[in-house]
């Protein structure tokens, strides 16, 4: 049963992006997080929707840092679902679920040899914490359930066709690659199978 449902919604104009942007709330969260979606453009039955679930990264969506691929991610996705009309699902599970703090203690162990794997177990996490069913109740209480998926992570695709998502395709997002984050993407593909072009 969905416990998630729409608690309100609002057209805010994004900067790049030509479409109407409906920002949507929601009931059923726990109350430190507001995840929130983001419905661009229109889709027909003929035409299923692109969907994004993008996790939060501070470091990289706002502060445009080097070490991950985050930010070039969201940005290439908001382009393709206003081309072809979707959704941007923002879970905020940042650090993988660790929180922002965290991450930081993350980044300084890596400056020391660990990758972002090895950081987080350093720290006595599990590699993550992201809960991707989140996505799934969301775009259900949007009537949405059949999607074209951009993503490069198995475990998003997982998660979501386990509670009731049907993926019509799976699209993943370039290789976002330079010398800062090297380590950080070789480490993804290695250990978690992301589908990236190194």
């Amino acid at each position: 049963m969905n416990n998630i449902s729409v608690r309100n919604s609002t057209f805010i104009p994004l900067k790049f992006i030509n479409n109407e942007s409906e920002f949507i709330s929601f009931n059923g969260f726990f109350l430190d997080k507001e995840h929130l979606a983001i419905r661009i453009g229109k889709w027909s039955e003929q035409h299923i929707p692109l969907v994004r679930i993008h996790s939060e990264c501070i470091t990289g969506d706002v502060f445009h840092s080097l070490l991950c691929d985050c930010g070039e991610q969201l940005n290439e996705s908001l382009k393709e679902i206003d081309i072809h009309g979707g959704v941007l699902i923002y879970l905020r599970q940042e650090g993988r679920g660790i929180g922002l703090y965290n991450k930081i203690d993350a980044y300084k162990l890596q400056r020391n040899g660990l990758d972002t794997y090895q950081a987080n177990q350093a720290l006595g996490f599990l590699d993550d914490y992201r809960d991707f069913s989140l996505a799934a109740k969301m775009l259900l209480a949007m009537n949405i359930s059949k999607i074209r998926l951009i993503t490069n992570n198995p475990d998003k695709i997982h998660q979501l066709t386990q509670n009731g998502i049907e993926i019509y395709e799976v699209i993943n997002t370039k290789t976002f690659l330079n010398e800062k984050n090297k380590n950080y993407l070789t480490a993804k593909k290695i250990k978690t199978s992301h589908a990236l072009e190194l």
